[in-house]
């Protein structure tokens, strides 16, 4: 076995993609000293995209000060990449774990991804990746909009910065003045989920309660996201109310779209394009990826679905290795997956599984080069 391929999500609550990668190539080195193990680390553009990109493709991780989620100074950070994209989380300067237990979706800005967008396009940034995931707002990207330059006008004609709580106080919306070096990047969006901004499965419904949105501030606030669509296809002309993946990060997903221009794609896609994995594919005896847990959920083409795509179209085997395995993912083989395994060796509740994964993970990986070994896998 002459090259393999390390491409894992993390698994939530246990380890990262990184530290995944890192004992599978143990595990596999024990048995293929020379084979060329690489790692390709991933997140789904949420906490930790950023360092994932940097493991996988190296870059610098800047430092900015920014405002946080109530408006707040913070130090926040965003990486670049040897190519000189700019990859940013919104969790960097939104995130929930940032506001504790200080939940008010209400109120909270993403005012802060709009600086770091801002300084990323000024940095020289022409390609800019925004990855959607873990915010603490509802504010349909407003906040970051109002800070690359983009105007929001009350009935009286005064400029403000809405909020969740305030997007019904919107008039006119002036985009005159998007920063040109923000204008003139390509953005991209990292999404994976295809709510709509508005409704039963939009944004404030489904998302709004873990941000701290009772039943009536969660009415209000889609009720707020709606008047902000219809502002938005007057005076921008998109349509982005039924948009799938509007509803991401509290409508920021549509915010990006009407807003930035931007183009909402998958994240393992994303990933996958920036990385150049078709390229890395080539030569490559066999895949590893994997996930926390693969379900019916993860069919809709999260990291290992997205993977497999990739990998079946060029006759490369992927064998998935995960947390658990759902009910119903029999279709995940269709896809390109050859062989699921499950690290939870001996059938534990979670609280229990995750004390041990490492040494799970491990053997494992142990257990599958041994047959591999044993089948007179060529191997150099």
């Amino acid at each position: 076995m002459q090259k393999i391929l390390l491409i894992p999500d993390s698994f939530k609550g246990t380890m990262s993609s990184s530290e995944i990668c890192a004992i599978m190539k143990k595990a596999i080195h024990s048995y293929y000293p020379k084979a060329d193990v690489v790692s390709i680390p991933v997140a789904d553009g949420g906490e930790g995209s950023v360092d994932s990109f940097l493991a996988a493709l190296g870059g610098e991780r800047i430092a900015v000060k920014v405002k946080g989620p109530y408006l707040e100074d913070m130090e926040s950070f965003y990486g670049i990449l040897p190519d000189n994209t700019a990859v940013i989380e919104m969790a960097a300067a939104a995130g929930l774990p940032l506001v504790g237990e200080n939940r008010q979706a209400g109120k909270t800005s993403t005012y802060g991804v709009g600086q770091l967008i801002l300084h990323a396009a000024r940095s020289g940034c022409k390609k800019i990746i925004v990855g959607l995931g873990g915010s603490s707002t509802n504010d349909g990207g407003c906040g970051a909009a109002a800070a690359a330059g983009i105007v929001f006008r009350d009935a009286s004609g005064d400029p403000f910065v809405p909020v969740g709580e305030t997007l019904s106080n919107i008039s006119s919306i002036d985009i005159s003045g998007l920063d040109p070096e923000v204008a003139q990047a390509e953005i991209i969006t990292m999404c994976d989920i295809d709510n709509p901004l508005c409704g039963p499965n939009g944004a404030a419904y489904v998302f709004g309660p873990q941000k701290g949105a009772d039943e009536a501030l969660v009415k209000i606030l889609d009720e707020n996201l709606l008047h902000m669509a219809v502002v938005i296809k007057r005076d921008l002309g998109k349509e982005i109310a039924e948009m799938p993946g509007a509803g991401a990060a509290g409508g920021m997903g549509g915010g990006m779209a009407a807003f930035f221009d931007s183009r909402l794609q998958m994240g393992i896609e994303t990933v996958l394009d920036t990385v150049g994995f078709d390229s890395l594919l080539e030569g490559a005896d066999l895949v590893f990826s994997g996930e926390g847990k693969i379900d019916f959920q993860s069919l809709r083409g999260k990291v290992v679905i997205g993977v497999a795509r990739r990998t079946k179209k060029a006759g490369v085997p992927l064998i998935a290795i995960v947390g658990d395995i759902g009910d119903n993912v029999e279709n995940a083989y269709n896809e390109g997956v050859t062989a699921i395994f499950s690290i939870n060796r001996v059938a534990v509740p979670f609280r229990e599984a995750k004390l041990r994964c490492r040494d799970d993970l491990f053997l494992t990986m142990d257990n599958l080069m041994r047959f591999m070994k044993d089948l007179q896998m060529p191997q150099s």
